[in-house]
């Protein structure tokens, strides 16, 4: 799939309410969302043909248009429901879920309060965000340039287009390295989050993870920490400097894209593949699995 532009792809495309051919759902060059960023986004997976928390994903994608002011004309019903179709009418089970908002192309400039808010959704099959072979023996982190900014600066509890261009800038400088990923420090110096994952470390048996002041406190985040607490472990949100990652053992990503991801080195830190990250990743496997597909096997 890799070697066929997104734009080329085949199925269809829910736009603004209609099913459209997929080479057909375009906008206009001057779209606002394009100059000034004023677009949010969620990033879902379906497994077996349900798409895993969907309703959660959707709620945040109303409250991240909130947060920069717009409203999206489609309830949270009518997007679930408009996923769920999409779904089957691109003849998938296992892939992943795109809905989009975003302000359009009536007025161009920073200011733009009348323009028409558009929402999209496209699913296409889409495999490990990280190669399975290196998933295993643990992936590789650079330590990022950029950081995570002060919420008093950017609207970061909202899942907003603009906020990925330090991720993206921070995950190229680290591919062109050899690296998977990178680590991103934020403002104050203090550990975040990858450029697509949030980061959890293991010691003594104690999962740590840094707390989400300033970086969006991830849907499969929130899982993994319910699914380690019903296995007993013990996790500790909290604030992290960097330099504690030399006597952490273990490090593991979680995200709709990267699932439960090993981290075997972050910059000069080494970490091992160990009991609790593999434990976790079968887990969310199970997890993720639609209820129906379980009690039939």
């Amino acid at each position: 799939m890799a070697s066929v532009p997104f734009d080329q792809l085949d199925g269809f495309i829910w736009m603004n309410g209609e099913f459209v051919k997929w080479a057909d759902a375009k906008i206009h060059v001057l779209t606002h969302g394009l100059h000034y960023a004023s677009a949010v986004f969620e990033g879902e997976r379906a497994y077996g043909g349900e798409i895993f928390k969907l309703t959660e994903h959707t709620e945040r994608l109303h409250e991240s248009a909130r947060i920069l002011g717009f409203k999206i004309p489609f309830s949270v019903a009518e997007i679930d429901d408009a996923c769920r179709t999409l779904l089957k009418k691109q003849g998938l089970a296992d892939a992943y879920v795109r809905p989009i908002a975003w302000r359009g192309s009536e007025m161009m400039g920073v200011s733009a309060q009348n323009n028409r808010i558009n929402c999209a959704i496209a699913i296409w099959q889409w495999p490990s965000y990280f190669d399975p072979a290196q998933k295993l023996k643990g992936i590789r982190l650079d330590m990022a340039e950029y950081r995570r900014p002060d919420p008093r600066t950017a609207p970061s509890k909202s899942k907003a287009a603009g906020l990925y261009m330090i991720c993206t800038l921070s995950k190229h400088a680290a591919e062109s390295k050899g690296y998977a990923d990178a680590l991103m420090l934020d403002w104050r110096g203090q550990v975040a989050e990858a450029t697509g994952a949030n980061v959890f470390f293991v010691k003594d048996g104690v999962i740590h993870t840094p707390k989400p002041d300033c970086f969006l406190d991830g849907i499969t985040r929130r899982t993994v920490i319910d699914l380690a607490k019903r296995r007993g472990y013990e996790v500790v949100e909290r604030v992290i400097m960097p330099e504690e990652m030399e006597g952490f053992e273990q490090c593991f990503l979680t995200g709709t894209a990267a699932e439960v991801t090993p981290v075997s080195e972050v910059g000069p830190y080494r970490f091992t593949v160990g009991e609790i990250a593999k434990n976790l990743m079968e887990d969310y496997s199970a997890e993720v699995q639609p209820r129906h597909a379980m009690a039939a096997e």
